[in-house]
Order: C-alpha cells, then sequence, then structure tokens
C-alpha cells in the first residue's frame, strides 16, 4: 500500500522537521503562571448553573461544508466553577457535579491514576502514566495562552509535565499568524488539558487552522496527520468540530487517516444537537465520540452513566453503502458496523464519554476572559473526543486505517481502532468488562443494550479493547 501524501503539504512540510512550528517547549510543573491563576479554587455558592453556549458552538444550517462550529457549553458563576449539584438529570435520587482528572479516571479505570474517585477542585491527582508517541489536536484561531494553561492546570492536579508543542498550520498561505478567537481557545484549553490527562507521556500537538473554514481545519488535519506520524511515529489526532452533513463530504474522508495512515487513529465530535448525523464525525475513517452523562450519589460516589440528551449520534445521509473503494463512504474496507446495519450507511456514534456539562469536567483557561484566568466547568462531546483519544492513545495499540501483512509486505486500508472496538460486540464476557454499556436516557434516538445512537458501543473502562 502507497503511503500517499498531498504535494502542496510535502512543499510545507519536510519529514522530520517542522515548518510550521513556533512553540515546542516541555513545560515544568508549576511554571509560567499566568495573570489571574490561583493555587486553589475558591467554590461557587450553591445555586443554579448559569450554562453558557459561545458564539462558535453555535449550528447555522448555512456553515455546513464551510465553517466549522466548536462543540462545547461551559458554566461559570463569577468567574469560578460552577458547582451547584444538578439534581433530577439522571436517574432517581442521583446528582451531577463537576468532574476532576482523577474522578475521571476512577470512573474509567484508567490506570496509574493516584487520586480520589470524588471530584473535588482542590484534591490532585490523575493519571500518571501511560501515552506513546503524539496526540494532535487540530483547531482553528490561535490561543496565546494555550503553554502557560496546561502547565497550571499539570501543577494544580499534579499531573505529570506535558511536553507540549504548538503549531501554526498556516502552510497554505491563509495566514502568517492565526488570529485570536476567544470561543475557539477554551476549545483549546479543554482539548489539550483532557488528551493530556489521559494519556500524560503522548506529545500534546496543538495544530492551530488559520480560520474555521473547512479549508483551512482541513489543511490543519493534513498538518497534524504528518507530525503524528512522522514525526512521532505514530498516535491519535483528535478533532472537536464539525457542522450538519452536506453533499460531497465524502471527498474531504481522505484527510481522516487515509493520507497518514500507519499506527495513526482519528477521533470527532458526534456533536451537541441531540440524534443526527454530523460531519466530520461521520467519515468512515475516524471514531465518532458520542457523549454521557456521570451521575452520581448524594455522597458523590459513582452511580451510573446515561445517555446526554444532546449527544449527537444518528445515520448519515452522504455516507452510502458502495462496492468500489473511493476513499470514502462505507464498503468492504470499512465494514465495522455491518453485523448491526448490513450494506447500510454509515451510523454515529462509535464509543462515548462524559459529555453531559451538568457532570461537566473542569477546564483552565485564560482565553475566555481575555487573559483573566479561571477554572471552568465544561460540557459537550468536545470534550469526549479528545479525551477517548488519549484513552486508546494509552492503550497502545497503535491502530490506525493502514494495515500491511508483515509477511508479504502487501496492505490495505481499513478503519483498524473501529474494528477493534465493534469486533467486541459478539463477545459479552469481554464487552461487558471493557465497556460501560449505557442503557438509560435518550438524545432523541433509542437508546438501550448494545449500540445505540447515543453511546455507540459504550463508554470505555480500563485499557483493553481500545
Amino acid at each position: 500500500m502507497q503511503n500517499k501524501k498531498w504535494q502542496f503539504l510535502n512543499r510545507c512540510i519536510v519529514v522530520g522537521a517542522v515548518a510550521v512550528l513556533v512553540v515546542s517547549v516541555s513545560i515544568m510543573a508549576g511554571a509560567q503562571k499566568l495573570p489571574g491563576s490561583r493555587a486553589a479554587a475558591t467554590a461557587a455558592p450553591a445555586g443554579p448553573h448559569n450554562w453558557i453556549t459561545p458564539e462558535t458552538s453555535i449550528e447555522r444550517a448555512a456553515d455546513a461544508g464551510r465553517h466549522a462550529h466548536t462543540n462545547w457549553v461551559f458554566g461559570t458563576v463569577n468567574g469560578q466553577i460552577a458547582q451547584a449539584d444538578a439534581a433530577g438529570v439522571g436517574p432517581l435520587a442521583t446528582v451531577t457535579h463537576y468532574e476532576t482528572p482523577s474522578s475521571m479516571a476512577c470512573v474509567y479505570k484508567i490506570p496509574t491514576n493516584n487520586g480520589p474517585c470524588v471530584p473535588n477542585i482542590n484534591s490532585p491527582g490523575g493519571p500518571q502514566n501511560g501515552g506513546w508517541g503524539a496526540i494532535a489536536i487540530v483547531d482553528a484561531f490561535d490561543n496565546p495562552y494555550a503553554a502557560g494553561e496546561l502547565a497550571t492546570f499539570d501543577a494544580h492536579f499534579g499531573l505529570p509535565a506535558a511536553n507540549f508543542v504548538q503549531v501554526y498550520a498556516n502552510g497554505n498561505g491563509s495566514c502568517t499568524t492565526p488570529p485570536f478567537n476567544a470561543g475557539w481557545g477554551l476549545e483549546e484549553s479543554l482539548d489539550i488539558e483532557w488528551a493530556h490527562v489521559m494519556a500524560p507521556k503522548a506529545t500534546i500537538i496543538l495544530v492551530e487552522a488559520c480560520s474555521n473554514s473547512y479549508t483551512d481545519l482541513l489543511y490543519a488535519e493534513a498538518v497534524a496527520g504528518n507530525l503524528v506520524q512522522n514525526s512521532y511515529g505514530g498516535g491519535d489526532v483528535t478533532n472537536s468540530w464539525g457542522s450538519g452533513e452536506f453533499g460531497g463530504e465524502t471527498a474531504y474522508d481522505l484527510y481522516f487517516g487515509y493520507y497518514y495512515p500507519f499506527k495513526t487513529a482519528y477521533f470527532a465530535s458526534a456533536g451537541d444537537s441531540g440524534c443526527g448525523a454530523a460531519y466530520p464525525s461521520s467519515s468512515p475513517w475516524l471514531v465518532s465520540a458520542g457523549g454521557t452523562t456521570v451521575n452520581r450519589t448524594a455522597t458523590l460516589a459513582f452511580h451510573d452513566e446515561s445517555c446526554w440528551a444532546g449527544s449527537g449520534g444518528g445515520t448519515s445521509s452522504q455516507e452510502t453503502y458502495v462496492t468500489g473503494f473511493t476513499g470514502g463512504n462505507t464498503g468492504p474496507w470499512a465494514d465495522y458496523q455491518y453485523p448491526i446495519f448490513g450494506q447500510s450507511n454509515r451510523s454515529t456514534p462509535d464509543m462515548s464519554f462524559n459529555a453531559d456539562p451538568n457532570s461537566g469536567v473542569v477546564v483552565y483557561d485564560c482565553a475566555y476572559a481575555s487573559g483573566t484566568c479561571h477554572y471552568y466547568q465544561v460540557g459537550g462531546t468536545s470534550v469526549s473526543s479528545p479525551s477517548l483519544a488519549g484513552i486508546v492513545n494509552n492503550a497502545a495499540n497503535k491502530l490506525g486505517t493502514g494495515h500491511t501483512n508483515p509477511t508479504t509486505g502487501n496492505g490495505y486500508y481499513t478503519a483498524e481502532e473501529d474494528n477493534l472496538l465493534y469486533s467486541q460486540l459478539g463477545a459479552v464476557a469481554a464487552r461487558s468488562k471493557n465497556f460501560y454499556d449505557v442503557k438509560t436516557g435518550s438524545n432523541g434516538c433509542a437508546v438501550g443494550a448494545g449500540w445505540d445512537y447515543c453511546t455507540g458501543v459504550g463508554s470505555p473502562r480500563a485499557l483493553l479493547g481500545k
């Protein structure tokens, strides 16, 4: 199998050296504290959550195929964590609460977690080891605070210092330095922090597109894939952005693993608009990330996970089943859903993670308030994609979209990570150990035992089967 690359990309990036690199630092714990950062967070007064949907997360039909939006919502009370428990979100007599690195690692059974299972912003802890290669995060615009935010977040929660690289994907000539955007800035804070939480030893690469146009984001996708595969030997690429589906989207599927297929898996948020497919989540080459709600007891012990009402998921109108290889669509090369749907269109999501803002994760950000730094409670499937990418990276199965027979040297394209996830649906014992089967809640689609349109095969438990 030939590892295809674009000629225009090769002019901008040399294998092993990055022409667009602007920041490459090994961040030491506690270093580079930014204005407004705190050694400890102050709990917010009890009261209702004030959920804010930023302008960047508003879906506009006219943007489909032209511009992408983020998939996050956040809560803040006077700039602090929106800490008031929300009753009635999950099953009867449970509550939701913000989640921390150690509490999420406990729920998902991530090894080397050294912190408490009950979420407390001032109790440090989280995974201390695991991860390989690199996790590239593709986002739009520039967050000039990113390195300092990640350092402060790591120091506050006692996480290993991150090896962090920030890249301007400007080789297509759309910009020199991507402009600043507050909404995308917080998206980037979320993505880098939670990918690092789940895979502390993987290099975290923030690849910033010049804008949120599909032209610029897909160019950044190419930069990310090239870096991960050719400079770090593989890893994962995560995308917390998207739009509604659109005619001609299958031509873009090539960007999500086809060109850089070896040992690199791709991820995308399923969206925050409830039942319905979105792009690039519906590309058959990548792992579509759905959303759950983490429900806790009155003492904040873990109770269960349910489908988050906002989680995207549905059957694609564009990614049809074809028998002739096109680089897109489902077909014999991407048939992991065949046992469920037969020769049918692509359906999403594939796997899920906590995404409900009511059980949202803690994010340290300086971008949204333009230099004033706060801890926020953030939800949306923008949480799911980088977190799942981190878990898969931590599992170190090193699966991509290109498979080579070591004996013959012959190769072919196949969605290896999805093949692994779906192969466990028929193995009940393995699946029940490796995944939590979400059976309650609704996003407008039916949710129940086995695969569903909200959580896919389920939410992960430990690293086997990932």
